[in-house]
């Protein structure tokens, strides 16, 4: 039995999500409370899905509606000035949210680009988030550089050792491909614990200094926040600009139709190359503004399910939209803060929600929607 066989029976459909969602509630309460659950998703889930298949709701006309032109031009200004004023009007505690979703975006935007763009699955993109967080916990801490020398080059020494994984690893495709990028990130967070008299090993590094401008320390958290969101506003020009490009065309060609591509003399080793170059940028800078938010870095926050977090957010916002990678981090980042009241059950819920949108919307959030406009 495969997927499209399920996919064509919706009772079986939704009984296999009702007895998903069932299981794992098991653990948290007790067989009654599981069997009620299953019966109320499995009655629900089956109606949805068979008024959808048998079409009994008349098929509403499709309304194009396009807003009015000082809607558009001044939908841009409002979102900044939202962004600017919420500092005023939240606490502590959801900026700290704010701003580690704003690292995530970074994160996400990076990986949108070797995934979203150009099909390049992978699993490892923690490494070169770490790389970035140890590069500058080192030069800080040993060598003295401050923030923002780092920056530059913490992003180079990332963007250099995407690089000198690709080259080797973009013989292979797919599934190979991934079990590749696993594996590196795998070996830099073995690396990371056991080189001692670099990384501290398991102990990490601490001490590393927060960033300052014009000689004022940005150790606060609203300051910290604008720092942040700064970073991902400029993240977002430069990769709709690349995204609009000839490279950004490349990129959607080869994953495409990778064959077709190379037949049309695009030069597909090059621009795979540019890819985990340019997007493991993003993850360098993430991983420097994590660092010096934390003042502290272990190998203990790049693990295996650090990369596949990021994944997740790529996908439920949209393979290949740059703004669905935001929406998607900033989801995944901010849902399970919202359901802290029900501790014992958020991830549960996080975890049936994503299950749900993959099997109803697996496109993803944005999914579908065009995120950019080839110019000639």
């Amino acid at each position: 039995m495969n997927y499209e066989t399920i996919k064509k029976h919706p009772v079986l459909k939704s009984l296999l999500i009702s007895l998903f969602a069932a299981i794992l509630f098991l653990p948290f309460k007790d067989i009654k409370s599981s069997t009620i659950l299953f019966a109320i998703m499995f009655i629900f889930i089956s109606a949805v899905l068979l008024i959808k298949k048998s079409q009994i709701l008349p098929a509403l006309p499709k309304i194009r509606w396009a807003p009015p032109h000082f809607l558009r031009a001044a939908s841009v200004p409002s979102v900044i000035m939202v962004f600017i004023l919420l500092p005023f009007y939240l606490n502590d505690y959801y900026l700290d949210v704010l701003i580690m979703s704003g690292i995530y975006m970074l994160l996400a935007l990076g990986l949108n680009i070797i995934v979203g763009f150009t099909g390049l699955l992978n699993l490892g993109f923690a490494a070169f988030y770490a790389i970035g967080a140890y590069t500058y916990a080192v030069v800080n801490t040993k060598l003295g550089l401050d923030f923002w020398v780092s920056v530059p080059l913490s992003a180079g020494i990332t963007a250099l050792s995407g690089i000198v994984l690709a080259i080797p690893a973009l013989r292979l495709r797919g599934d190979y491909l991934a079990i590749v990028t696993l594996g590196f990130g795998e070996i830099a967070r073995l690396v990371l614990n056991n080189w001692d008299s670099l990384t501290n090993g398991p102990n990490g590094i601490t001490g590393i200094a927060r960033p300052s401008l014009f000689g004022a320390s940005l150790d606060k958290l609203n300051t910290y926040y604008y720092l942040v969101f700064i970073f991902v506003a400029i993240a977002v020009i430069i990769i709709r600009r690349v995204e609009c490009s000839r490279i950004g065309r490349a990129w959607i060609s080869i994953k495409e139709n990778e064959i077709a591509a190379s037949s049309l003399g695009i030069n597909t080793t090059k621009y795979k190359l540019y890819a985990f170059g340019f997007g493991t940028v993003w993850a360098g800078i993430a991983g420097i503004l994590f660092a010096s938010k934390m003042q502290f870095v272990s190998p203990e926050s790049f693990t295996f399910m650090e990369s596949v977090l990021i994944l997740s957010m790529v996908i439920v916002g949209g393979l290949g939209n740059t703004f669905g990678a935001i929406a998607g981090a900033f989801i995944l980042v901010l849902l399970p803060e919202l359901l802290r009241e029900v501790q014992s059950y958020r991830m549960l819920i996080l975890g049936i929600a994503l299950v749900l949108l993959m099997l109803f919307r697996p496109q993803g959030i944005l999914g579908g929607f065009k995120s950019v406009h080839f110019r000639r």
